[in-house]
């Protein structure tokens, strides 16, 4: 996949969803780490930022892993969205600062209800990414996300099968991740702007 066909349908639409994003070992090497992380990595995912992130699973109860570079097995996907970071920066002058990014595992019958990732002024979050790692999914095994317009129309309802790539304007597109019928993995990550304070990025994950 050429980057640049992202920084396109992004400038376009202001999303994106392309499939084959990876080579398809590439894709299945990541599922296997996801499935044989052990439990104790997992964390049950929260909402907000800082000190007004709460748990609410009435709202979400997936588990997250935190992405980081002193993990040999993360630096492959992190330097390719650094790849990215850089395209988008000189395409479209974005002034994107970072990428952060975390595992989510979706069990049996989580779900994620609507919710923006960030709202305009209040965040530096600027794109959302989610990398699906997921082979051989079906329509039956639920988990779609689906991406809302203006006027709370559907704009998309995206299967997150193996290989698909979606992005997105944080502040735009309000979103919810339907109820899983089986173990759904994906990557989930934001590009940001540079917010920081005496040094420190504002808000820290």
């Amino acid at each position: 996949m050429v980057l640049s066909d992202i920084i396109d349908k992004v400038a376009d639409k202001g999303y994106c969803i392309i499939d084959d994003f990876l080579q398809p070992e590439r894709s299945q090497a990541l599922y296997h780490y996801a499935q044989q992380l052990p439990a104790q990595h997992w964390n049950l995912a929260g909402i907000g930022r800082q000190q007004n992130q709460t748990i609410n699973t009435m709202v979400r109860n997936d588990r997250i892993y935190w992405l980081t570079q002193e993990e040999p097995r993360h630096k492959d996907y992190l330097a390719i969205m650094e790849q990215l970071r850089h395209e988008f920066n000189r395409e479209l002058f974005l002034g994107l600062f970072d990428y952060e990014c975390h595992l989510a595992h979706y069990p049996k019958g989580a779900f994620y209800k609507k919710h923006l990732d960030a709202f305009k002024g209040r965040s530096n979050r600027v794109l959302t990414t989610v990398f699906y790692l997921n082979p051989e999914w079906q329509d039956s095994d639920g988990g779609q996300l689906v991406i809302y317009g203006d006027k709370g129309q559907a704009l998309e309802t995206v299967l997150p099968k193996q290989g698909r790539l979606v992005v997105f304007l944080s502040d735009r597109f309000v979103h919810e991740v339907l109820r899983s019928e089986r173990d759904r993995f994906s990557i989930t990550g934001w590009f940001r702007i540079n917010a920081s304070v005496s040094g420190i990025i504002d808000p820290p994950r």
